[in-house]
């Protein structure tokens, strides 16, 4: 009879604390989660990490109602970082599109994340919403960098307004617009080497005449995709992926 051996992957999880070799710690809500939603066993081997680079192996050394903690074994210096850093400034859209958004920049190797606020982006949060928000988009910056190996976690910034967001930005910034005279391929002739950007996305509805205005003013270059009009959640996760094919790791 013919053996069919399955190939299981390593599971990942997030840990906030500090990890240090031939310690035992406890693991968060999540992290106590995930194990048992994977139904792991004492001993079950596994990889943690803080999120400061790097990742450890462990196993699961108690697994009880009150506490799972596990046993770190060693340190691995193990980093899938891009070159290319990139700062997303999305403004907030309506319901899970944001969550969706934030997820998959994650996944894409973006490094910075700024929540903004716009005329049209139709999202209000009081500083009790806004904070929750903060720790839900935060959830999910950490699920996905246990899904896709990142070791280094992005930087959420609280949500703001776009015009105050502008002002202190610097370097190559881009912002998205189907009316664009430049394409980003005419971008990369210009600039072939390139290490830091930010991107501003805008909301569905797109932004007034006076945000496009100051945007241009504090040096924003307009860039377009193509042919089509992309929704928000769309929009930015091409850029992402173009941008890292044109100077990042996706090229690679």
């Amino acid at each position: 009879m013919r053996r069919v051996y399955k190939s299981m992957r390593t599971v990942r999880i997030h840990c906030a604390r500090a990890l240090e070799l031939d310690a035992i710690v406890p693991l968060d809500a999540n992290g106590m989660s995930h194990v048992k939603v994977l139904r792991l066993k004492v001993g079950d081997p596994l990889i943690v990490f803080n999120g400061r680079g790097g990742e450890f192996k462990a196993k699961l050394h108690e697994i009880s109602r009150q506490q799972i903690s596990v046993y770190v074994i060693d340190y691995v210096e193990r980093e899938v970082e891009s070159s290319l850093k990139i700062h997303l400034g999305q403004v907030i859209s309506r319901g899970d599109k944001m969550d969706f958004t934030i997820q998959k920049a994650v996944e894409l190797g973006v490094t910075e994340i700024t929540p903004l606020f716009s005329e049209r982006c139709g999202v209000k949060l009081d500083k009790a919403r806004s904070q929750k928000k903060l720790d839900h988009w935060q959830g999910i910056i950490n699920s996905a960098c246990e899904q896709s190996g990142r070791n280094t976690l992005p930087t959420l910034y609280e949500p703001r307004s776009l015009e105050s967001w502008l002002v202190e930005q610097q370097g190559l910034r881009l912002a998205l617009s189907p009316h664009a005279d430049y394409s980003i391929a005419d971008l990369r002739k210009k600039n072939e080497r390139l290490k830091k950007v930010t991107l501003l996305i805008g909301p569905e509805g797109g932004f007034n005449p006076t945000e496009i205005a100051l945007a241009n003013q504090q040096g924003f270059i307009e860039v377009r995709l193509g042919p089509r009009v992309l929704r928000t959640e769309a929009a930015a996760l091409v850029t992402l992926a173009v941008l890292q094919s044109c100077w990042g790791d996706l090229a690679s």
